[in-house]
């Protein structure tokens, strides 16, 4: 089961995939956990976490605590080892398996990144989405292809922030992997 993240307030079920970049549910939406709510918040308070990266995490139990596997994308390494290391000294975590990927350096792939976020964020009707403290649309960019990720409230704004990352010159393909999360 995949369920989106909050920076606070979300209640999360101990095995579920948690995608860090997400708007606020309601804190009786799911089964909460304390345990994912402050892992959730260990990644959120990475200090060079951003719009350009990634982040989820799956928690399972074990015998003398939790298995916590880290997963996604990020733009620098030593955000990939930061997440294991704040992971590794919360009370109640056994082990970290950290996936995380450290995407490519490339000055194509960063010029990519900044047009994608002009073209996103820059676009009226999706500015008020650049307000947030961490934005909840994540825009990752690996080898020149973009993939956007997080959580948007309107399929209107789903489908908006995909076409306009298709229209930045140079990308070769999008994936719009993005959520319609209701905060009704």
């Amino acid at each position: 089961m995949r369920v989106l993240l909050a920076m606070a307030g979300l209640a999360l079920p101990l095995a579920a995939q948690v995608n860090v970049a997400a708007l606020p549910l309601p804190a009786d939406a799911t089964g909460e956990s304390a345990l994912s709510i402050e892992i959730a918040h260990v990644l959120a308070e990475l200090p060079y976490y951003g719009v350009f990266d990634n982040l989820e995490y799956t928690a399972s139990p074990g015998a003398h605590g939790a298995m916590v596997r880290l997963s996604g994308a990020v733009t620098r390494p030593t955000l990939k080892r930061d997440a294991g290391i704040v992971v590794r000294h919360i009370d109640g975590v056994e082990q970290v398996e950290n996936r995380i990927r450290v995407l490519p350096l490339s000055p194509e792939d960063d010029r990519i990144r900044l047009a994608e976020y002009r073209a996103v964020y820059g676009y009226p009707a999706l500015q008020r989405y650049a307000l947030a403290a961490i934005p909840p649309i994540h825009i990752v960019v690996a080898n020149g292809r973009v993939i956007l990720v997080g959580s948007v409230v309107a399929k209107a704004d789903k489908a908006l922030a995909g076409a306009r990352a298709k229209n930045v010159p140079g990308v070769l393909g999008v994936g719009n992997q993005l959520l319609v999360v209701s905060n009704q």
